[in-house]
């Protein structure tokens, strides 16, 4: 009779929350302040649902006077070669020299340890365009692609970004919504966020192709974007802090979203985003009662709160978006470490810990109840059907993704500063590797990924691989993972200082030679990834087969 108690109410409930559950987007940044960073790096990171995690090298060009640059559209299409970037939809100015950059579904991070994070976000259903008939043309990760080809500077990139979105159009590529990027040199971050403006935009006209503005993050703050607009109220005047298009309160005035003669100030978020989800509040709630606890009077969502394994997130409100801080201080210092492990959070201990669902429970033969070795963070749209499990996405995102650290350090040289954290797949059950801004080419084993064709060749295939034979008895089989993975990602960050140490001893004699160590080490990590994962799926197919 529990069972079909508990059947019963989900079911009653489950169409209140259809809407918020439909488009769970993946990507989150975690950004973080120089003076706040535990080293005093500058730290923008991101988890991506872009479907290309192939990562490789973009090297800098050289290009004749008057040439133009393609602007292209399906830089995220995996199925494409390596060095097709997609059809092209128009040209810009192309500039006389490039720089080297880091290119994927969305681009990261250059040679001169300027970094770019993305986060898709919601946006009014008037703003939404239709592809087949828009005039639109400039993506969000084409234009991270030109930023980082051109600029060493966050501010110059965020208002390059600007620029191209005014005069090219913002083209929305993730389900026709809104961006958010967090842009960061090593002494700088900045936040963009660009709205679309419709499909009737004429690139002849005089009204600019996007609706965005930009603000700076201080030294001292630290921010997450978790699919929704963050900033609030816009200080125009301030030329230090904040940039706009020149349409970014008007377009609101004109379609009478806001009232310039009313009592209300305008509130960016607040006019141009729709009402605030859950699948973007719980991530902001994480982030901000883990690392800013006394700022605000947070919502309990601990199981220690006297929840039920879970079950009111079922009936959980949605608070609003204004409690959620632009930035916020937080009340201690942040680590690359840190970092990673949020990406890797699946909301351990909280109501939406999906492990804590009271289907997972079986008998102990004692009387009582236990969790199943079965249970997972990560449960198939099958298994949920089954045991009635929500749909609430994680932090981690399994299968298929990828994401980043970018760890931008100013006290040395821009090729040994900058290291670029990647993680394959799922970053729950992927280990990161460094890969230094200096890395003049990316092991051939992260480069190769046909989603279509299983490679041993592949550390995509390979962790994807580990990470579905987990699911075999998840609860003994993960610490399997971590007995190897663990390690492994210890020592890379024992060794950081010997590294280091010993590329700037060669930098300072040959740069060349620098860059040719830090290519080799950069490499040997991920070859050493696609080795680890390959033995581990061997072991972890004889210890927990299911003829056993």
């Amino acid at each position: 009779m529990k069972k079909i108690f508990h059947s019963l109410f989900k079911a009653s409930v489950v169409v209140v929350f259809l809407s918020l559950s439909m488009n769970l987007y993946p990507c989150t940044i975690i950004a973080v302040g120089k003076k706040v960073s535990a080293d005093g790096s500058v730290i923008i990171s991101h988890t991506d649902c872009g479907a290309d995690c192939r990562i490789r090298v973009v090297h800098g060009q050289t290009f004749s006077k008057d040439e133009m640059a393609p602007v292209h559209w399906g830089i995220q299409d995996i199925h494409r070669p390596l060095d097709d970037f997609g059809d092209v939809l128009g040209q810009i100015p192309q500039v006389e020299k490039t720089y080297t950059y880091f290119h994927s579904a969305y681009p990261h991070m250059n040679e001169h340890q300027l970094a770019i994070a993305e986060s898709t976000t919601s946006q009014r259903e008037e703003l939404k365009i239709d592809m087949s008939v828009c005039k639109q043309i400039m993506t969000v990760e084409q234009a991270q692609a030109f930023a980082l080809q051109r600029y060493t500077s966050a501010r110059e990139a965020t208002a390059f970004i600007g620029h191209l979105m005014s005069k090219y159009g913002f083209l929305p590529s993730c389900v026709g919504e809104s961006e958010t990027l967090v842009i960061g040199d090593t002494g700088e971050i900045w936040i963009i966020e660009i709205f679309s403006v419709g499909s009737d935009w004429d690139p002849d006209g005089e009204k600019p192709g996007a609706i965005w503005v930009a603000q700076r993050v201080p030294e001292d703050h630290a921010l997450v974007v978790a699919n929704w607009a963050i900033i609030k109220e816009v200080d125009e005047k301030d030329k230090d802090n904040f940039m706009v298009s020149s349409n970014y309160k008007e377009f609101a005035i004109e379609k009478g979203w806001f009232d310039p003669k009313g009592s209300k100030p305008f509130v960016w978020q607040e006019v141009y985003a729709p009402i605030f989800r859950e699948w973007a509040a719980n991530r902001m709630w994480l982030f901000y009662s883990t690392y800013a606890p006394g700022y605000a009077q947070w919502p309990n969502r601990s199981l220690e709160d006297g929840h039920m394994m879970g079950y009111n997130q079922y009936i959980q409100y949605v608070e609003p978006i204004s409690i959620y801080p632009t930035t916020v201080m937080p009340e201690r210092k942040i680590s690359v470490q840190d970092i990673m492990a949020f990406q890797r959070s699946t909301f351990e201990g909280t109501i939406y810990d999906k492990t804590e669902d009271y289907d997972w429970y079986v008998p102990d033969g004692k009387g009582g109840i236990k969790k199943s070795p079965l249970a997972t963070p990560f449960p198939s749209k099958d298994m949920r059907e089954l045991l009635d499990i929500n749909n609430r996405r994680n932090v981690a995102r399994p299968q298929g993704y990828y994401g980043m650290i970018s760890q931008l350090r100013s006290w040395l040289p821009d090729p040994i500063g900058g290291i670029y954290w990647v993680f394959l797949d799922n970053a729950y059950t992927s280990a990161y590797v460094p890969i230094y801004a200096g890395t003049q080419e990316i092991a051939t084993c992260y480069k190769n990924f046909d989603p279509t064709t299983y490679s041993n060749k592949s550390a995509c295939w390979a962790i994807d691989f580990v990470d579905n034979l987990l699911y075999l008895k998840w609860q003994e089989a993960v610490k399997d993972l971590w007995e190897v993975r663990d390690p492994f990602e210890e020592r890379l960050f024992s060794e950081r200082e010997k590294i280091d140490a010993e590329a700037m001893e060669i930098y300072n004699k040959n740069p060349d030679k620098a860059l040719e160590y830090l290519t080799d080490y950069s490499k040997s990590n991920m070859e050493e990834v696609l080795e680890m994962y390959n033995n581990l799926h061997d072991r972890l197919i004889v210890k927990y087969s299911n003829s056993r």
